[in-house]
């Protein structure tokens, strides 16, 4: 360290008053002179009067007091530091002029020292956390499936509380039978009451629609769409649990003869806007776009006020936001529903979902399925018999006959929207916005539709595809669900 020390005699005899400067060992003498001439000069601003003072730079020292710092120094033992005696409080400079002080700096480093290992000692600790938390499989089953939907695992149930809730899976609780398992009613501890899916065990596809079902409908909330309160793992059962809808699904009651007289058309367009506005929720209002690739009369369930669900998102298929269609070499859905893109190609796009939609307003308006309408003893194709009407003026043969007295202006309407949705060429249909715009206002010109695609016509299904793989099963418009595998 480099330091000097000096006195003068005051001239009013008022004693003698000593100097002390030093300098750290980094500054060389030029280095040190240039720091304290700071110093010194910052004297004339602040403290010619006072008795004592002290100032500071990064690397130097300037005391001024009315007693000898040598001589303190002398004094007190190595160990020691010295210590100034009281004196009247000098005038500080500006504090921009003012350094931090030693103290001040050892207390920080002090901080700096105490604090900082605490600190990335507990980024550790959560890192790890985070890393065995991602890591860690919700239960034994280790499938594929279960590694990809950890993030929802807080929608977990237990095996033994789904199995009391539904008597063990007794018969007396069956609701019916998916494509992919059994459906089960039940009541939790809460009272709540609860449709339990059963995966099938045996099922090639269980995986897939599991993973599928649990990452994306718990991601979707409208009222239009089932929802789905958790799942469940236990071994090799694999488990969805819904919110429990009373009325089951919607070709339980427009495919049967008794029950279809319940439905009046108010009830009907409730239903085909309710629809409507899930679809377009799928489309164009959630996180991400939702092609579901299976919407039919048997995946609309009915809620206690007759409220449309769209449910069974076994089949669908996520995008971003400025994606709006795929392909794919695994085509799956259930016969009359599927649009031909998708049938012949694998080609899925929202327009493929509309031409479901559009299949759907036919039946809900006939009250008859896609693939077997009844004109008198003659069973033909619904959209071949539509257009076939829809070109000689005689579209009104489609209309239910129970909805007689209801207004048929209306009815033509929505058979027209819907003849728009099922045109063969894709860019021919309308989007769901359209559909919306066009069933809720009856200024909005509807154009002219095309004609429909007709795999009577095109022989897609039986042709083309069932004979590359013999082992597949194509299914009626029932709940079960067409796989089909074209190689």
């Amino acid at each position: 360290m480099l330091y000097s020390d000096g006195n003068r005699t005051l001239k009013n005899g008022n004693g003698t008053r000593y100097g002390f400067v030093q300098c750290s060992r980094d500054l060389n003498l030029t280095e040190c002179s240039n720091c304290l001439k700071v110093l010194v000069n910052n004297v004339s601003d602040c403290c010619q009067e006072s008795t004592g003072f002290r100032m500071f730079n990064p690397s130097c020292d300037l005391r001024y007091a009315n007693f000898s710092f040598i001589e303190q120094l002398q004094v007190l033992p190595p160990s020691s530091q010295p210590v100034p005696p009281p004196s009247p409080r000098p005038t500080p400079p500006p504090q921009s002029l003012l350094p931090q002080s030693g103290k001040e700096r050892d207390t920080t480093r002090t901080i700096i020292i105490t604090v900082l290992p605490i600190v990335i000692a507990m980024i550790l600790v959560i890192s790890i956390y985070i890393i065995l938390r991602v890591r860690k499989p919700i239960n034994t089953f280790k499938s594929k499936s279960v590694d990809q939907i950890t993030s929802v695992e807080s929608l977990q149930f237990d095996f033994g509380t789904i199995r009391a809730a539904t008597d063990n899976f007794s018969d007396a609780n069956k609701l019916g039978r998916g494509g992919f398992g059994e459906v089960y009613r039940g009541k939790l501890f809460n009272g709540q009451e609860i449709a339990v899916k059963r995966l099938s065990m045996n099922s090639g596809q269980g995986d897939l629609e599991f993973k599928n079902e649990v990452l994306l409908v718990a991601k979707l909330q409208h009222r239009n769409l089932v929802r789905l309160l958790g799942f469940c793992l236990e071994g090799s059962e694999r488990l969805l649990i819904y919110e429990f809808v009373p009325n089951t699904s919607l070709d339980h009651y427009i495919f049967d003869q008794m029950k279809r007289a319940f439905l009046d058309w108010e009830m009907r367009y409730k239903i085909i806007r309710g629809i409507a506005r899930g679809i377009l929720y799928l489309h164009e209002d959630s996180r991400l776009r939702i092609i579901h690739r299976d919407l039919k009369a048997g995946n609309i369930l009915l809620d206690a006020e007759m409220n449309p669900k769209i449910a069974d998102f076994g089949m669908a298929r996520m995008f971003v936001s400025d994606e709006t269609e795929g392909n794919t070499n695994r085509i799956v859905g259930t016969y009359g529903y599927m649009a031909p893109e998708y049938a012949m190609f694998g080609q899925f796009s929202i327009k493929s979902d509309v031409f479901s939609f559009g299949v759907l307003i036919l039946e809900i308006v006939s009250g008859q399925k896609i693939t077997s309408f009844h004109n008198g003893e003659n069973v033909e194709y619904l959209l071949n018999y539509a257009w076939k009407n829809w070109r000689e003026g005689t579209i009104s043969n489609l209309i239910d006959p129970t909805l007689s007295d209801s207004p048929i202006n209306e009815i033509l309407r929505c058979i027209h929207i819907g003849l728009l949705c099922v045109q063969e060429n894709v860019d021919d249909r309308p989007n769901m916005t359209s559909v919306g715009l066009m069933m809720n206002s009856n200024s909005i010109a509807i154009p002219l539709p095309t004609q429909p695609a007709s795999f009577v016509r095109t022989n897609v299904i039986p042709a083309t595809l069932l004979q590359q793989d013999n082992g597949s099963n194509i299914t009626e418009n029932k709940v079960s669900i067409t796989e089909l595998y074209p190689r």
